[in-house]
């Protein structure tokens, strides 16, 4: 009798394993590359310089859009074809839904403190949102990686690039930095950078670009950052000890870090908060409201703003408080220096006897209660001679040919319509 062996295909669709195959661990990629940020001439903005070469890239994507997801196919596809030595990095449930599109490995995990300790850089292919999403990944990270974002959602104001832009946009932030002290500054005489055939060959010495074609960068060419301040935020008991909730990002040990804002609200209480409110240290009023907002400049455009907030620009360094809905008229927004502690504590005249506290919009396991505070100050930007802390978020360039244009101008009149005539969409 002969057995014969069924076909190896037969058995593929069945398996579990071939099925995962092309998702690995993420805990099996070399440790992150931290950039530095200097300072640019005549530019609010700081350049950003790479020692080596970024090697993991994070891939964040707005939800249930197929335009998006076949935009973020084409975009990794393009990463992996010229760019030697990155690895792409996908959250669980992206990874999961994408992995069989790829003819390549991709890299995942479920602990989150290896996106930490694993993620040179991220990039984002959504609106507004997304970019919160992949900033709030690193709400308890002090160094964020450097975040590249495409403006592929609703509203898209703190997008700064097209999606039709993906192949220029990327390869400037990898090669930011690359041509400095180096044999591959390029002027126009030379214009490629050295392939890897011809460092074989002697003509340089091999520093991590010299696989990616085209004009180096050069030391001055960076790529431009707007780094965006966060807030810093705990909770703590009436004894002061600080409270902590389950294990999510919103609750976890130590401060958090908050992009746009932190909330605390009313939530489903019937009756409105009464917050004392103190401000360095000293009492400053009794809010009675639905709730209160503590935003930085980048947040100033959202919540806030909603809530009859001003407008500040992102490279102001402040923190704005916002009363929501307040019983008082004469309770107005105010704006103070970043660096000032605020502390929100729920009075004991409070008839509800829980608010909810909510960071860029994920509402924390667990509110406040009576006596209970909310301790806020603006994280520190600048460290010793370089630039640090914040969101770095790549910028897209000068929009006017000037180079003191940071773009918000512009972004701000597309968001708020101030160039429209009345009555015109």
């Amino acid at each position: 009798m002969i057995l014969r062996r069924a076909p190896r295909t037969s058995w593929r669709c069945f398996s579990n394993t071939a099925r995962k195959r092309g998702i690995k661990d993420l805990e099996s990629l070399a440790d992150r590359i931290l950039p530095k940020y200097h300072g640019s001439p005549g530019n609010d903005l700081v350049a950003l310089q790479w020692p080596e070469p970024p090697r993991n890239i994070l891939m964040v994507k707005k939800d249930g859009t197929p335009s998006v997801t076949e935009s973020l196919i084409e975009y990794a596809k393009h990463i992996h074809s010229n760019y030697i030595n990155v690895s792409l990095i996908f959250e669980p449930i992206v990874a999961a839904q994408l992995h069989t599109k790829f003819p390549f490995p991709i890299y995942s995990t479920t602990n989150h403190a290896n996106f930490l300790q694993k993620v040179d850089m991220a990039t984002t292919l959504g609106g507004d949102g997304t970019i919160l999403h992949a900033s709030s990944l690193f709400s308890a990270e002090v160094n964020v990686p450097p975040i590249l974002s495409f403006s592929m959602g609703t509203l898209g104001f703190l997008g700064e690039w097209k999606f039709s832009e993906y192949k220029r946009a990327f390869r400037e932030v990898y090669m930011s930095g690359a041509g400095a002290g180096s044999h591959l500054v390029q002027d126009d005489k030379h214009p490629h950078v050295l392939t890897s055939i011809d460092m074989g060959k002697g003509k340089g010495k091999g520093n991590g670009w010299e696989s990616v074609r085209g004009k180096s960068m050069g030391p001055t060419r960076s790529s431009k950052v707007l780094l965006r301040n966060r807030l810093k935020v705990g909770v703590f008991d009436a004894d002061g000890q600080r409270v902590i909730g389950d294990n999510t990002l919103e609750s976890a040990e130590g401060d958090v870090h908050a992009m746009n804002e932190v909330v605390i609200h009313r939530g489903k209480e019937a009756h409105l908060a009464i917050i004392e409110v103190f401000v360095g240290g000293r009492f400053l009023t009794e809010a009675v409201a639905d709730g209160m907002i503590i935003s930085t400049p980048t947040g100033s455009t959202a919540y806030s703003l909603s809530s009859g907030g001003c407008i500040v620009h992102p490279l102001v360094s402040s923190l704005l408080m916002t009363p929501i809905c307040p019983r008082s008229l004469s309770f107005r927004p105010l704006v103070l220096p970043s660096n000032t502690p605020i502390t929100l504590r729920l009075s004991e005249k409070n008839r509800g006897r829980e608010l909810e506290v909510s960071i860029d919009g994920r509402r924390r396991s667990r509110g406040v209660g009576v006596g209970m505070e909310v301790r806020v100050n603006g994280e520190e930007l600048r460290k010793y001679d370089e630039w640090g802390g914040g969101v770095p978020s790549v910028m897209r360039g000068s929009k006017t040919g000037l180079d003191e244009d940071d773009g918000w101008v512009g972004g701000l009149n597309g968001l708020l319509k101030f160039n429209y005539p009345f009555g015109e969409e």
